[in-house]
């Protein structure tokens, strides 16, 4: 059997996968090693509290990787994790991953010791975070580089540390080349966002995307597109801009965020996906909701920088059985919900941007800390012990009446649907509120149709 039928069957399993295990066994275990680490360390005992408290989030959520001791090896392999492929660190720590599930990395220190010897949590930006926090430790690794670590807090034997990624999930500092960085990062904070031809807008994208492969490599050229992406999506939706800001109160940014979620006309959705590829990311689960809702999806995940997308499209019922991530989809006037919001505010990868940013927090909590603040949260649309997802009330973005008129020249649109939509807009865009447990890294298919058709802008007419 050759190497490619390999790697083809590999690919087919992955985008045909949906039943992704809870890994209770390992999450436990690692929130016993959290606990006892807080209970050592006062500072990271009192960030975790605030976490909650100000932000709604989750130490757990915020971890990069634990420094366990040696004896702790056999147990933790025991639940599921194993070597670590892709990541490297000083020859004596062993690391350690776990394949199945979304829980932090873990390095094993040569010696025991009775407590963990250390917690990195990862903020956005590590200088920020010092400032806020009034740190003035040393920083390990140069501005930019791949990692950067400090020493926030040494107490009873444990090493409470910040650090900073970029395109590397290894533990070793290197130096970067700053000018290729700053030059890679404008080619995509300048690239031109609306277009009157959204094919050519694509073109543009890809363009753009491989010349800043050319300059920084593949990883990092993703770095720097999602953190723009997210820059870009946060200036168009309340939600995100004040969760944001509660975030940065504690020098966080948002590197809690759990996937992103972008929205494609059917004309565009090869092009999308190719996009990605180009940087580095994997297909993953492949959803075929089509006579149900009328939609699919593809996901996609880059494993260095550990970015997952969840990228929706049209979907016809006779459909379903076509893999539309690589076979282009024809054009058609009548539009489903992803159809139609690409239609009045453009493709997510362009002029719209992303549809919502989901990230992990406190379910509960969250809604009740953003409704003190005038944010409401929609009904949930996965209400599971190992997975809740809801999102806040949808951003309402006006429409260019040029797209509006070409939705009513193709008939996809009524005169009333286009006297709605440029007199009010359309809705746009949401924060996701998203908490998992026992590690569950999959995905609700079968209730995502449901949160689809309620946030299609034709039911949100005269609201």
């Amino acid at each position: 059997m050759t190497t490619a039928t390999l790697d083809e069957k590999d690919a087919s399993a992955a985008e045909t996968r949906f039943e992704w295990p809870l890994c209770y066994d390992a999450e436990n275990f690692i929130l016993s090693r959290i606990d006892a680490f807080t209970q050592q360390n006062s500072f990271a005992r009192e960030l975790s509290a605030r976490m909650r408290d100000e932000t709604g989030t989750l130490i757990l959520d915020w971890t990069d990787y634990l420094l366990l001791p040696a004896w702790d090896e056999e147990a933790l392999r025991a639940t599921g994790y194993t070597d670590d492929p892709l990541a490297d660190a000083p020859d004596a720590q062993k690391q350690l991953w776990h394949p199945e599930a979304m829980l932090p990395r873990v390095l094993i220190a040569p010696t025991n010791a009775k407590y963990p010897l250390a917690v990195g949590i990862r903020p956005e930006d590590m200088a920020e975070f010092a400032g806020v926090h009034g740190i003035t430790n040393d920083i390990e690794g140069a501005p930019l580089s791949r990692f950067r670590r400090m020493l926030i807090a040494e107490e009873n034997g444990t090493r409470f540390e910040a650090i900073e990624r970029r395109a590397y999930r290894g533990y070793m500092p290197a130096d970067p080349d700053v000018q290729s960085y700053l030059a890679a990062r404008e080619l995509w904070q300048a690239r031109r966002r609306v277009w009157d031809d959204d094919r050519q807008g694509m073109k543009d994208g890809l363009e753009r995307i491989e010349k800043m492969v050319e300059l920084v490599g593949r990883d990092l050229t993703c770095h720097l597109v999602f953190e723009e992406e997210r820059r870009y999506w946060q200036k168009r939706n309340r939600a995100g801009t004040e969760q944001k800001r509660r975030q940065d109160s504690l020098g966080l940014g948002w590197t809690n965020h759990d996937h992103h979620t972008f929205r494609s006309s059917r004309e565009c959705f090869v092009d999308l996906i190719r996009a990605w590829e180009l940087l580095g990311f994997h297909r993953r689960e492949r959803y075929y909701a089509g006579q149900e809702a009328g939609w699919g999806a593809q996901a996609v995940e880059q494993p260095i920088e550990g970015i997952i997308i969840f990228n929706d499209v049209d979907l016809n019922p006779d459909e379903v059985d076509v893999d539309f991530s690589r076979k282009e989809l024809p054009s058609q006037p009548t539009l489903g919900t992803i159809g139609l919001w690409c239609g009045l505010h453009g493709e997510s990868f362009l002029e719209a941007g992303m549809h919502h940013l989901e990230c992990r927090f406190d379910h509960a909590l969250l809604r009740d800390q953003l409704k003190a603040e005038g944010i409401n949260t929609m009904k949930p649309f996965s209400d599971f012990p190992f997975l809740k997802q809801a999102f806040t009330e949808g951003e309402r973005w006006t429409v260019r009446r040029a797209r509006a008129e070409r939705l009513l020249q193709n008939q996809s649109i009524t005169d009333d649907q286009f006297a709605e939509f440029t007199k009010n807009g359309a809705i746009g865009s949401h924060l996701e509120n998203l908490q998992r447990k026992g590690g569950f890294k999959g995905f609700n298919q079968h209730t995502v149709s449901l949160i689809i058709a309620e946030t299609d802008p034709r039911k949100q007419q005269g609201k």
